[in-house]
């Protein structure tokens, strides 16, 4: 015999299968509108020059017009150059001196402003404000700062210390680390930020107890502050590899990708070959490659982030 409670079950899953997709979608017809624009911005603004750099990179190009179906050739030219894997090399030298001087820093000023108690709102846009100024402008600025003679300004309080001039962007070993210097003061404003809302959503009550049991400002900041802001750590992490990685900007304003090719990005690389070389083709490839490999950089932070929170 059937139980009425069985009888009930059934009845409630052929109800609820009856429903189908279309009532579904009518129910959620005011999420789905307003998920609509965003969908139809990325698809104009991520998915389709995606989608179109992928196909275009298989054919040989005259300008922007599509000549001949090549295959993967663009690819085997752009990896086979004598300078690729040069580039390659510099632009994992920039993700890396990134998080080795622009990591850490916005953590400790978000910190810093935390504990602030007057003018709180003076330094937030103190640090917030060279987020705002546009990119070329300030790259210039420390291009000038950067000069190798007596006439920049960093060499010039180089001098009253009595410290003979220095050739910054000149120095093939160092010029990545001064371009990323640069990078950090520009960017890190938007970061510190992040952090500082973070860390103020953080109950005072945690605060108080620590004091009560006697902690000093170290514990304070490894057992309530440091776990709080590791989720947003992990996430602005990603997006900073990602975001250098296509560095293109800065090495064109202020070393053109010199000196002997020391500061060139597989991005510069791709603007090289588009608008000095005219090689339309090879970079479409050049971008297609450095997705790739941001793609396969992500999967593999994904999953040692999985195991490390297993």
């Amino acid at each position: 015999m059937i139980s009425c409670t069985d009888s009930v079950q059934r009845t409630f899953i052929h109800k609820k299968r009856k429903k189908g997709v279309g009532t579904i979608f009518k129910q959620n017809i005011t999420g789905w509108l307003m998920l609509l624009p965003t969908v139809i911005f990325a698809y104009f603004i991520i998915w389709r020059p995606t989608f179109v750099g992928f196909y275009d990179s298989l054919f040989k190009m005259n300008g922007s017009a599509l000549v001949s179906f090549t295959g993967l050739k663009n690819y085997i030219d752009v990896i086979t150059d004598t300078n690729f894997v040069t580039v390659l090399g510099n632009t994992f030298k920039y993700t890396f001196w990134s998080l080795v001087i622009g990591f850490v820093p916005p953590v400790f000023i978000a910190m810093l402003l935390n504990e602030v108690r007057k003018g709180k709102d003076f330094f937030r846009i103190g640090v917030y404000l060279p987020v705002v100024l546009p990119g070329i402008a300030v790259y210039m600025l420390w291009y000038y700062m950067y000069l190798p003679g007596t006439s920049g300004l960093l060499n010039t309080f180089l001098g009253k210390v009595g410290i003979s001039p220095y050739t910054w962007l000149q120095d093939q070993n160092l010029a990545i680390v001064w371009i990323i210097i640069s990078m950090t003061w520009h960017s890190m404003g938007g970061t510190v930020l992040m952090y500082l809302a973070t860390l103020q959503g953080i109950n005072r009550e945690l605060y108080e107890a620590a004091e009560i049991d006697g902690a000093k400002i170290r514990h304070k900041i490894r057992y309530i502050m440091l776990p709080h802001i590791y989720p947003v750590a992990l996430l602005l992490l990603i997006r900073q590899i990602i975001g250098v990685f296509q560095v293109m900007e800065q090495p064109l304003t202020m070393t053109g990708g010199g000196p002997n090719g020391a500061t060139t990005s597989l991005a510069l690389l791709a603007y090289k070959y588009a608008f000095e070389y005219y090689k339309f083709d090879k970079a479409m490839a050049t971008g297609v490659i450095t997705f790739l490999i941001l793609c396969v950089l992500t999967g593999a932070y994904l999953v040692i982030e999985k195991k490390l929170n297993d």
